[in-house]
């Protein structure tokens, strides 16, 4: 069955790399007046931005962004949104009450905090709201595919027990994590279909992602 885009709204959850941005910057290296084509030389983190996590990255494993299956891309996705009350707060398996009875294993959780308004602050790193243990481990119990936050991180980069338990857990688990979304206000749906795609990268512990969302349109 050929796919009918008429029938979505195609929703971009990617940050654009700019300069300036934190891990991301750039050089032109060549120009149509000199060259004949325009070309940046880009120097870039591989967690800088919208990315995705390998295992690798926090030491569960030894598999690399290169190495996760393509299935991994592409599932259906649930929006719970957190409205966020304080600095840090703290997100924990409460918030997902309202759907832990209907997700299904091999789905994926986006959680809308609208922290993507705060890029290009300091609080948006050092202030973030994280997931909890019991929520990463809810997230593992249910074989959640994909978590996605808005944050450049699911846990306090500032702490380390904290950052590395989180991440553990649920790379551990077998979720694969995507941070520094943006545009989840953008979904109106509680269900989307998520496709993450990251730079395939040898050896890579994380890489660039590019994110979108498709929400079926009300006919």
């Amino acid at each position: 069955m050929l796919f009918d885009p008429s029938l979505y709204d195609l929703i971009d959850l990617t940050m654009s790399y700019y300069v300036g941005m934190p891990g991301y910057a750039e050089e032109q290296e060549r120009t149509v007046k000199h060259d004949g084509w325009n070309a940046k030389q880009l120097h870039l983190y591989s967690h800088a931005g919208t990315h995705m996590d390998a295992p690798y990255h926090f030491g569960v494993s030894s598999e690399t962004i290169d190495e996760l299956p393509p299935s991994n891309f592409f599932s259906e996705a649930w929006v719970v949104h957190v409205p966020i009350i304080v600095d840090q707060q703290l997100i924990d398996h409460t918030t997902v009450l309202p759907i832990s009875d209907h997700i299904k294993p091999g789905q994926s959780l986006l959680i809308r905090t609208d922290w993507s308004e705060f890029v290009g602050t300091p609080k948006y790193r050092n202030q973030l709201p994280r997931i909890s243990v019991s929520l990463a481990r809810w997230c593992v119990e249910k074989e959640v595919k994909v978590l996605g936050v808005e944050p450049p991180s699911v846990a306090d980069v500032n702490n380390l027990e904290e950052v590395t338990e989180v991440h553990q857990i649920l790379l551990g688990g077998k979720v694969t994590i995507v941070e520094g979304l943006t545009n989840l206000d953008c979904i109106t749906s509680s269900k989307v279909t998520l496709i993450a795609l990251p730079l395939k990268i040898e050896n890579g512990d994380g890489a660039p992602a590019r994110v979108f969302a498709l929400q079926e349109r009300q006919l």
